[in-house]
């Protein structure tokens, strides 16, 4: 049997609404009934923080089973200081190609390339199980708390984080807030109504294991 040949590469504008019915197909009734991951990958792109360098799709043999893309995000530290990391995601794979490595394999590329254009640190919002394969733990453990969450919540265990430069994160405490586009569903429901219209319709379902 030949061996498929995998590809990753940098999205290209002719890509955008392939990719983001990607994004739709790979989200949705996962977190929720339907999805929004879609429309905050669309709004990413226009984001200032966006980072072009670092947006990428997945081909096996010439299909697009995959995507990712990252936005620079930072800290607020106790002391006063900005520091600047990154974020990514939405991370999306083709339904019928999850659960094979895919997934893994595009994030580790990614933050290879991450890594080289100086990111000390990643923070993202997503299931340990998965990003704990790649190195990523709970942020409380560094000392970074999540704006987003609970007031009374010391530990938040789907907000993680991970040093890409060993000890970035040593004299670091402070409160991570996510980029204004990652809200952007929930802050304009009329516009991303609107963008959800572009798509054919799909059934919304509420399944065991959503969040919201």
């Amino acid at each position: 049997m030949t061996e498929k040949k995998m590809t990753i590469r940098l999205e290209t504008k002719d890509d955008h609404r392939n990719v983001e019915n990607l994004t739709r197909e790979a989200f949705w009734n996962v977190y929720r009934p339907g999805c929004m991951e879609h429309y905050v990958l669309h709004c990413y792109r226009d984001d200032p923080a966006f980072v072009p360098e670092l947006d990428f799709v997945m081909e096996l043999d010439g299909q697009l089973i995959g995507q990712v893309i990252y936005v620079r995000s930072e800290i607020d530290c106790d002391d006063g200081r900005k520091v600047p990391i990154m974020t990514f995601g939405p991370i999306g794979i083709v339904p019928a190609y999850k659960r094979q490595g895919y997934g893994k394999q595009l994030l580790d590329y990614s933050m290879g390339k991450a890594k080289e254009m100086g990111a000390g640190a990643l923070a993202i919002t997503g299931n340990t199980l998965f990003y704990g394969k790649s190195g990523f733990v709970v942020a409380s453990t560094k000392g970074i708390r999540y704006a987003d969450a609970d007031p009374d919540d010391t530990v938040v265990p789907y907000f993680l984080i991970k040093e890409l430069e060993t000890g970035f994160l040593d004299s670091i405490t402070g409160t991570y807030h996510d980029p204004e586009s990652y809200l952007v569903a929930e802050r304009d429901p009329e516009g991303f109504e609107a963008f959800e219209a572009r798509f054919p319709p799909k059934e919304k379902k509420k399944l065991p294991g959503q969040i919201f």
